[in-house]
């Protein structure tokens, strides 16, 4: 569903806190938003601007699934199933985002936040931006925004991923469209890395209906139902940006980048402004869980793969348990290269049987702790493309970070069936008739 109806479905639970006392966006809010562990919230009366405020949307993996109107145990699956089918959004003549359409810009009316004291400055954390590549089409990513002047962001822009090359083939500058305010199949299909040419905007279809209207300034479309929209251009210009907090949670470094212009700012009657806290499960659940299908998909190709997790303790994002049923003895290294194929910017994986949890660090570890021998089933790839998120891999100015990366096979030995490797159960009992 969209944003507005999962917020009012929220609301009329008693699921959505309201904070009614005045707030600042200079680390208040984002202090009250951690301190409620990032449940829902709508802050009502911002000190800084009339726009008021939401966080905790997509803070767990039960309310991203509700807000798609579907169960937790279906979300993997509805994920890959969008991934490989997407469908080509509509467009529309008119869209609620638009609403209300100002020429002056002035990006100070809105709540732009600063999170920590050590932040380079305010920041967006939570916009979508959607550019168009000469040759590849649409693209939609996350990027983010740190504010640079009452017109004007700078954007932290990776290098070789999407903005970066349609900006490279526009040789230099590049129409840019940044969306405040996103349903969920939005935010997942912006997060996720599809392949060179996949329209973003058509996997955010294939999970739920999302038409686009055309923007007022600029050849691009955006999703109509969205908050708010800042129409501009990336120019030449650069600057220094940063730092911010990381998905890692610790702080990323100062980088010259790309200067933003923006010349037009579209909106709802009365937007409401999304926002959500670097390092922190939304951020992780944003990041993170749109690889599990992308790795998923690439493993079934080579072996059963039952299910996925991008470990919280991998930061939701270097980290990952896979889950197959081993059918021939070199299952477990064919998923180990599919893995890294799925994500790459994936660091470790672990292979796992069906009868592990894998959302049990402990069930894992004692799957590594009796099934693995690292001479035999730890398998080593150095000088691999890695992550800029990983302060230990090498993280040259200018170039894509380099690491070594391991997958460790904690499958049972093919063909071994004695009960050495599985666990022995308790026979269970009905406890009420002896107490």
């Amino acid at each position: 569903m969209g944003f507005r109806s999962f917020l009012e479905q929220l609301d009329k639970a008693g699921e959505l806190r309201r904070i009614t006392r005045q707030v600042s966006t200079e680390y208040e809010l984002a202090g009250i938003i951690n301190a409620l562990g990032e449940k829902p919230v709508l802050f009502e009366n911002v000190k800084e601007s009339r726009v008021p405020v939401v966080a905790g949307l997509v803070s767990s993996k039960e309310l991203i699934s509700r807000s798609l109107s579907i169960r937790k145990e279906q979300l993997l699956h509805k994920l890959s199933s969008a991934l490989r089918n997407p469908s080509p959004p509509r467009i529309v003549d008119k869209g609620e985002c638009q609403e209300v359409v100002e020429r002056t810009v002035d990006l100070t009316r809105l709540p732009i936040m600063r999170y920590t004291e050590k932040d380079g400055g305010k920041y967006i954390a939570s916009a979508v931006s959607i550019v168009k590549d000469a040759e590849l089409g649409r693209n939609m990513s996350f990027h983010r925004l740190m504010l640079f002047g009452p017109d004007k962001l700078l954007a932290r822009i990776v290098e070789d991923r999407g903005t970066d090359t349609a900006l490279n083939r526009a040789e230099g500058e590049l129409d840019i469209a940044i969306c405040i305010g996103n349903s969920t199949a939005v935010l997942l299909a912006a997060a996720t890395s599809l392949p060179k040419g996949i329209d973003e905007l058509g996997m955010a279809n294939a999970l739920e209906d999302t038409p686009l209207v055309k923007c007022k300034t600029l050849d691009l479309e955006v999703p109509k139902e969205c908050e708010i929209v800042l129409e501009g251009r990336i120019t030449k210009e650069k600057a220094s940006e940063g730092p911010f907090l990381d998905l890692t949670g610790t702080l990323d470094k100062v980088r010259q980048q790309p200067v933003i212009e923006i010349k037009c700012v579209t909106h709802r009657e009365r937007p409401f402004y999304q926002t959500i806290l670097a390092g922190r499960n939304e951020h992780k659940f944003l990041m993170g869980m749109p690889k599990e299908p992308t790795i998923f998909n690439e493993v079934d190709k080579v072996c059963r793969c039952k299910d996925v997790y991008i470990t919280p303790g991998g930061c939701s994002w270097l980290h990952a348990v896979i889950q197959i049923k081993k059918q021939n003895a070199e299952d477990g290294r064919r998923a180990i290269v599919a893995a890294f194929e799925g994500h790459k910017s994936l660091k470790h994986c672990v292979i796992v049987d069906g009868d592990i949890d894998i959302y049990d660090p402990h069930d894992v570890e004692w799957a590594v702790a009796t099934r693995f021998q690292a001479d035999k089933n730890a398998f080593i790839f150095p000088k691999q493309p890695g992550s800029s998120l990983d302060p230990s891999g090498d993280l040259a100015e200018g170039r894509k970070a380099t690491t070594c990366k391991m997958g460790i096979d904690a499958t049972i030995p093919f063909g071994k069936t004695d009960k050495g490797f599985t666990k022995e159960k308790y026979r269970e009992v009905e406890i009420e008739r002896f107490t």
